[in-house]
């Protein structure tokens, strides 16, 4: 009796755990979702749609969750929302947050991150701001750009925040203020680390933890950065340059190894952490291996993803840099994974389930979202068996357990 009680109140333990699950961008910045029991195919028509919204207006930001609920911004004419939604498509709330990115490809860019009660977003235009969670009232605002000296890029700041403790990293792109640390509870400045002094690179940076010397590494306009997190001192730099300095993919870690990739033929470049994170030396470097907006997952000694200008999708050995395989099978874009499954969604609609095998571009099943407007970018999102798809007007839940 006491023992099947135990169980009981282990199963509720494990269930609310779940419940209480955050997910931010890519969830941990890896893309790789901790799902088992999701489905291994999928009808011709796709997995069941459980419910969409219509409604957001433009942008290309993912989905965040916490407590059970699904966070997600858009623009109307040149405002600025936050949506916030039941796991059943409820809209519960709807709060203007300002100015949003109007010039080209219009809309948010980066996802919001939720933390210890307050929500966090980085405007298109340059603001961070800081919500109450249960509120939505306003906690604190700052201009990136007018406080620490910086200029917007040439398709709108796209940064989804970094928080490690109290600290808040973000890249102004100043040349003294080029990537800041701030308090999280009031925004005052704790560090400031001059970088290379470039601008910002569309990338949203990563915390390495394992280290002697904890550090973030990022990609500014024209260099690969590495900065103690603790005091902001720049350990080490490497020159990364493309046509359209855009650096947007969030680097990958592993084995102590930093995988870092770009579009516009850059392609992709493997370095080893030495001396306790305080220094980087190259391993291996692939220009075909360049995804552009799409990011990758390593799952095991192997990476997958898509590339930008041969269009096709990839498997790379993580420690040599050796080609696996090369696949043109649908169009490139956005890759995910989950329980031994790729989640490809491409830019022309086509969301394919893709198994993990480093031999070949073992497609599954697929389908075409159609409902939506504008680009097919905002990277897809899986919680409690659920598969968010953002298309710009128009998010989507689909039942993928």
């Amino acid at each position: 009796m006491r023992s099947s009680i135990f169980i009981l109140l282990m199963c509720a333990t494990l269930t609310l755990s779940a419940q209480n699950s955050n997910i931010q961008w890519r969830n941990d910045r890896t893309g790789i979702y901790n799902e088992t029991g999701l489905l291994k195919s999928w009808s011709p028509k796709g997995p069941e749609l459980l419910w969409h919204y219509d409604g957001l207006g433009e942008g290309h930001s993912s989905v965040a969750i916490d407590a059970d609920k699904v966070y997600i911004t858009g623009m109307a004419k040149d405002i600025g929302y936050l949506y916030v939604f039941d796991l059943n498509g409820k809209l519960l709330k709807k709060k203007e947050y300002g100015k949003e990115w109007d010039s080209s490809y219009n809309g948010p860019r980066g996802t919001v991150t939720i933390n210890d009660g307050k929500v966090y977003i980085i405007t298109g235009t340059g603001f961070l701001i800081c919500f109450d969670q249960k509120t939505l009232d306003l906690v604190w605002k700052k201009d990136i750009q007018k406080d620490f000296e910086a200029k917007n890029i040439k398709w709108g700041i796209n940064e989804s925040p970094l928080i490690i403790n109290e600290k808040i990293i973000l890249t102004p792109g100043g040349k003294k203020h080029n990537v800041v640390a701030l308090n999280k509870n009031n925004g005052a400045l704790i560090w400031s680390c001059e970088g290379e002094g470039d601008l910002s690179a569309y990338c949203s940076p990563l915390y390495i933890g394992d280290q002697e010397v904890p550090l973030i590494a990022t990609m500014t306009a024209d260099h690969i950065l590495g900065i103690d997190a603790a005091t902001g001192k720049k350990l080490w730099s490497y020159e990364n340059k493309n046509r359209w300095s855009v650096h947007a993919n969030t680097p990958i870690y592993g084995d102590n190894m930093l995988l870092f990739t770009s579009g516009y033929g850059k392609g992709s470049m493997m370095f080893r952490l030495k001396n306790g994170g305080r220094s980087i030396e190259k391993v291996w470097e692939l220009a075909d291996i360049d995804s552009r907006i799409g990011a990758m997952v390593k799952i095991g000694n192997y990476v997958y993803g898509s590339g930008d200008a041969h269009k096709y999708w990839f498997c790379v050995d993580w420690k040599t840099g050796e080609i696996k395989y090369q696949d043109k099978t649908i169009a490139t874009g956005v890759t995910i994974a989950a329980d031994g499954m790729l989640y490809c969604y491409s830019d022309k609609g086509e969301m394919a389930l893709v198994k993990v095998n480093s031999e070949k571009f073992d497609l599954v099943s697929q389908f075409k979202i159609t409902m939506g407007t504008d680009q097919h970018w905002a990277h897809p999102v899986i919680y409690q068996g659920v598969l968010y798809v953002r298309h710009g007007n128009t998010l989507m839940a689909y039942k993928v357990k």
